[in-house]
């Protein structure tokens, strides 16, 4: 039996789960609603005395695997109804800034242009000043999705440190050239 996926996922008071055919699952909360499929027919899924259970009707090495991915998910699927998810970015660098206007996100990172990139429904960009920003929402995934792609359009160089970070995330520092 898996370790993570034989445990029940806990639904808080406030939250709704409901069961559709295909399996998918749909969670609602105070701070959203989400939907997840989940593919095959090996995992059956229970909504019993406030959890939801996941069950696997095989013991193939794939449907291990998909037994605790799927109560991982759906565990992050009830958290982040209930909680959200934040990731914080910080951008170093002279000159580097970070605006928000309405629904688009406008970045300056050294290039002969600045990057407008749209916000995804569901997310929720702040700035705290013009080198830190905040990405909220209720969907794990798609936070770190969008947190990723904004950390690769300058990824910290090792010299200088310049670029896009998350906070709190140590970079490997290398020295640069000596004179002789």
């Amino acid at each position: 039996m898996s370790r993570i996926g034989g445990k029940p996922v806990t639904i808080p008071s406030g939250v709704q789960v409901s069961i559709a055919d295909g399996p998918v699952i749909h969670v609602k909360g105070p701070r959203g609603q989400l939907s997840k499929s989940f593919p095959g027919r090996d995992l059956s899924f229970e909504v019993v005395q406030g959890s939801v259970v996941v069950k696997r009707r095989g013991d193939e090495n794939d449907v291990k695997a998909l037994h605790g991915l799927a109560r991982s998910e759906i565990s992050n699927m009830v958290d982040g109804v209930v909680k959200g998810f934040e990731r914080k970015l910080e951008v170093s660098g002279v000159g580097y800034k970070i605006q928000v206007q309405g629904r688009r996100l406008s970045l300056v990172l050294g290039f002969s242009h600045p990057i407008v990139m749209e916000i995804p429904q569901g997310l929720e960009v702040t700035v705290d000043k013009q080198t830190a920003m905040t990405v909220r929402g209720a969907d794990k995934c798609l936070v770190g999705q969008f947190a990723a792609n904004i950390r690769g359009l300058k990824p910290p160089e090792p010299y200088q440190g310049k670029g896009v970070k998350y906070q709190g995330e140590h970079i490997l520092r290398k020295e640069g050239k000596k004179s002789k």
